[in-house]
């Protein structure tokens, strides 16, 4: 069982947390109702007049959540605002919740996502995502990325939400020096790293189509430039949201689809890095 004393000292690592009751998160989650459910284990609350993000938690990974928070400050990320625990069963961390919700939900309505703000939310994510790989020690590699876990703010900027941990921790954790270890340490992460590169690659594609869910291969397919001369630019007029209604950089518009093709090559190897693609987001924000 996880010491109540380590987390206490985790809480208090640069910020303190508020401490939630189970009575405070079934209250603001209205007893865990459909109307509050924003996916299986996550739901949205009104804390204090300020919306936020209650996701259930194992016990046993809090410490591991505040452990990450705690050394994170960056305006692409979700702040962690609160937990709860609650030893019985679920416990709960709560975010803070942007008011345009999900990348995912704003893309089922994409009207009010323009060009420029489609590119602002492309390069906040990768603001986010490099600050996680290059700027804080371990690197976190946020797997399992996708338009549903990224946030998008009243003024259309991207924040991520980072909870799960990075690996194993006897791999990523341990200060126990270990002939080879640090090379697989290195490995892993490298891993993951090209795994977080795909994932970026099929966001980016969701925000250029504005379509969720998107299938690989038919989705880069605009990019084979087959048949008559411009064959390429009318595959990427056919594959971009129709609710731009050619409302884009044309020119940008093809340079994000490159990028995103890059990214979801089939060799890791061939994919670029988070450096990389945020030296060419730059040029369009």
């Amino acid at each position: 069982m996880l010491d109540r004393r380590n987390l206490r000292k985790c809480t208090f690592i640069k910020y303190s947390l508020y401490n939630f009751t189970i009575e405070e998160i079934k209250s603001v989650t209205k007893d865990f109702s459909d109307e509050c459910r924003v996916n299986d284990d996550t739901y949205r609350g009104l804390l204090d007049d300020a919306r936020g993000l209650i996701k259930a938690i194992e016990f046993s990974e809090i410490r591991h959540v505040i452990d990450l928070h705690s050394k994170v400050n960056h305006v692409n990320i979700l702040k962690l605002l609160g937990v709860c625990y609650n030893e019985s069963s679920w416990s709960y961390v709560v975010l803070e919740h942007p008011a345009n919700m999900s990348l995912h939900d704003c893309l089922t309505n994409s009207s009010r996502l323009t060009w420029q703000r489609r590119t602002q939310i492309a390069f906040d994510i990768a603001m986010g995502l490099h600050y996680l790989h290059y700027c804080i020690v371990p690197s976190y590699m946020q797997t399992g990325l996708c338009s549903e876990n990224i946030f998008v703010t009243s003024k259309f900027r991207a924040k991520l939400a980072v909870l799960s941990r990075n690996l194993n921790p006897t791999i990523m954790g341990s200060a126990t020096m270990i002939p080879g270890l640090e090379y697989e340490k290195f490995d892993a992460l490298k891993t993951l790293e090209k795994e977080n590169i795909w994932e970026f690659g099929m966001v980016l594609l969701e925000i250029l189509s504005g379509k969720v869910n998107i299938d690989t291969t038919s989705s880069i397919a605009f990019l084979g430039g087959e048949g008559a001369e411009g064959g390429c630019f009318e595959n990427l007029k056919s594959f971009m949201d129709p609710c731009l209604k050619e409302n884009y950089r044309l020119a940008e518009a093809l340079c994000l689809g490159v990028l995103a093709k890059a990214c979801v090559e089939h060799d890791p190897l061939h994919r670029p890095s988070m450096d990389d693609i945020l030296k060419v987001l730059a040029r369009m924000v």
